[in-house]
This record gives C-alpha cells, sequence and structure tokens, in this order.
C-alpha cells in the first residue's frame, strides 16, 4: 500500500487527546450526513471486542491482543432504538486533531462537528431472523474502521451482516465497547522499514485470522488499502469464499508476493492511485491464474472507497474543502458512493449471497 505521510507529531497529538478533554466543538460547526442505505431491510448495530489469548499486542505490549469491531445488519425493527453516531465522542476527538489535517491534511481544522455525523443504523436493534451471509471488513493503515460506515451499512440493508474490524496500535483512534480509546501507537518507521512493515502487515494477518475463526462459514472479506492487501492474503483461510482487494499491493516493501489463494479475487483500483507497482503486483496475481478480476474507476482517488467519497463533496460546497484536495482524497467522480456501492455489492451478490448458510444473527 502507498501510505499518507505519518506524521512523527502523530504521537504527540494523540498523548495530548487522552491527557485532557477538549473544548466541545462550537455550535455553529457543520454536521455532515451519511448517505442513505438503499436496500430494503433497516439496519441494526453492535459492537464487540475479542481477545486472543495466544499473542501478545506488538504496539503496546499487551500479554494479549485485543480486537474491536462492529456489526451491522438487518433488523426486525428500529423504531423506539437509538441511532448510533458515526465516531464517539472520545472518537471524534482524536479524530479532529489526527485525522483531520495531520493524518489526511486535505480534511478541514476546524468547521466540522465530527461527534455529531449520525449512522444509518440503530443500536442494538433485534435482528431480522434469517441466516444471512456475513462479510468481514479491514480498513486501510492508520485508518479506523468507522470510515467504513457507509458501505458496511449499505450492504446490510440488502441482506448481509457485516463486521467491520479495526487493527488496534494502527488505527488512529478505536473505541472499545466499554468505552475505552486507543490511539495510534505504530511508528512512523512504518513507510520505510521492511521489518516494521512486515510486522504491521503479519500483525493485520493475525488479526484477520483470529476473527475469522470465531465465525462460522462460508465468509466475504473486503478491505481497502493495507485492509485490501489483508483481505487478499485472507483467502487462505478454509471460511474465506471470495475477497476483495480495494487499492491494496500485494507485496512487501522489499518486494516479496504475498500468497494469494485462487479463490474469487476482485482487484478494484482507481485512475488516480494507479503506479507502477499495482501493476507489476496485481499482474503477477492474475497470471498466477483463477478467478481474478481487475477493475479500475474512473475520475477516482484512493479514498473513494471510504466514507469521505459522501464527505468531501459536502466539504467542498461548504467552502471547507478546496477542489484540488477533493481531487487528491476521492477524485473529481460525482458518482463515487453509488458506483463502489455498485461494484463491491455486485461482486458479493455474485460470489457469496447465494449461499445461504452462513453465520446466524437471530433471537
Amino acid at each position: 500500500m502507498r501510505r499518507r505521510a505519518f506524521l512523527t507529531a502523530a504521537a504527540a497529538s494523540a498523548a495530548s487527546v487522552l491527557g485532557g478533554v477538549q473544548a466541545a466543538s462550537a455550535v455553529t460547526d457543520r454536521t455532515l450526513r451519511l448517505p442513505a442505505p438503499t436496500g430494503p431491510w433497516p439496519v441494526g448495530t453492535a459492537t464487540r471486542a475479542l481477545t486472543d489469548r495466544t499473542r501478545s499486542d506488538p504496539w503496546d505490549g499487551a500479554p494479549t491482543r485485543e480486537i474491536a469491531l462492529t456489526v451491522f445488519y438487518p433488523a426486525a425493527v428500529v423504531r423506539g432504538y437509538q441511532r448510533a453516531p458515526q465516531l464517539a465522542p472520545a472518537a471524534a476527538e482524536v479524530f479532529k486533531q489526527l485525522d483531520a489535517g495531520l493524518l489526511h491534511p486535505e480534511l478541514p481544522t476546524s468547521g466540522v462537528d465530527w461527534a455529531a455525523t449520525l449512522t444509518h443504523s440503530y443500536i442494538n436493534a433485534p435482528a431480522l431472523p434469517g441466516r444471512w451471509p456475513t462479510l468481514l471488513y479491514s480498513p486501510a493503515g492508520a485508518d479506523p474502521r468507522t470510515v467504513g460506515t457507509s458501505l458496511a451499512e449499505d450492504l446490510a440493508s440488502h441482506g448481509y451482516v457485516v463486521i467491520t474490524m479495526d487493527h488496534p496500535g494502527e488505527a488512529s483512534e478505536v473505541v472499545f465497547p466499554d468505552g475505552r480509546l486507543r490511539v495510534i501507537e505504530i511508528s512512523p518507521a512504518v513507510q520505510t522499514d521492511p521489518v516494521q512493515s512486515r510486522l504491521m502487515m503479519n500483525t493485520r494477518f493475525a488479526d484477520m485470522r483470529f476473527v475469522l475463526d470465531q465465525l462460522e462459514g462460508p465468509v466475504g472479506v473486503y478491505g481497502h488499502s493495507a485492509g485490501g492487501a489483508t483481505a487478499a492474503v485472507s483467502l487462505a483461510h478454509p471460511k474465506v469464499r471470495a475477497a476483495i482487494n480495494l487499492e491494496g499491493y500485494l507485496d512487501t516493501l522489499d518486494g516479496e508476493l504475498y500468497p494469494i489463494a485462487k479463490k474469487p479475487l476482485l482487484l478494484a483500483g482507481t485512475d488516480g492511485f494507479r503506479d507502477a507497482r499495482f501493476d507489476r503486483t496485481w499482474s503477477a496475481v492474475m497470471s498466477q491464474g483463477g478467478p481474478v478480476r481487475r477493475v479500475q474507476l474512473s475520475d477516482a482517488n484512493h479514498w473513494i472507497w471510504t466514507d469521505y467519497a459522501a464527505l468531501a463533496p459536502q466539504l467542498q460546497t461548504a467552502g471547507l474543502m478546496t477542489a484540488a484536495a477533493r481531487a487528491k482524497l476521492i477524485g473529481t467522480s460525482s458518482c463515487g458512493v453509488p458506483e463502489v456501492r455498485r461494484l463491491v455489492r455486485g461482486f458479493f451478490d455474485q460470489h457469496i449471497k447465494h449461499r445461504r448458510d452462513a453465520l446466524l444473527y437471530g433471537e
């Protein structure tokens, strides 16, 4: 994955957030909105945590590795249940200091109330009985799982159970179900040091295997950037039937190609983020044979696969993001959200949804 700049200042900024709660956003700050799901079912959501007691955490030295998850699912009824925020208040405060203007310099550092954006999912709403196919999502390096909310909600509204996962220690901010907040701890050296980069990716691969071990198959996996590589490598897991790599490199920093099982794999990229490394690694995987397909979105850039596809145009309209910054973040396409939704859902409808023997999420 080509990684945006990790600034050394991120660690200091994260520490300052944990050291004290900042003033609440001004009432005049803009509230951004996520697009509504397009499927026939309302969406419920719940947060979960899983602890892998067989391995230690490489970033904070804890003797166990804890993973935070959000589950989106078709709901039986949502009336009387509260809509979930995209970011919990503590996470929004970190997001304002780390993600906006630092990890993502295209985002404004003021003028937005990041805690005010609501999802279209209802907290702990009762699940619609049935056996729904399961999808698992891994975000980009440094990104929290919350920036993959819109696509997850849309998939859930069309009859999937979607689990978004964080990779704690490398995500900008992770909120656990009990309210604990963990901020980014990974060293900036991960961008250039093959040893550190391999440790990061191997930790991701192990996180994914651990979560998959807790599910009933078959499962579809998708991910963005480093999460896309994580999804592709997960094809080796016996429960994974198909995967989508949303613009992730498929090799290590020193050029070793990741082993990719010969199962249905979609390699989805953009014209704004294409380079020789993508062509080399993706072509190498395709040359190995198997059901692999490559597609490219036009007038698009790297974060069109995330919630920024919906948020950036609102920021530009409000005068909080320049046209150049929007193009650098998501491209100039005006139909990014529906394009991404159709592409991802179409692939999983073909390779996953016709199998109704996935994990049961109902009473």
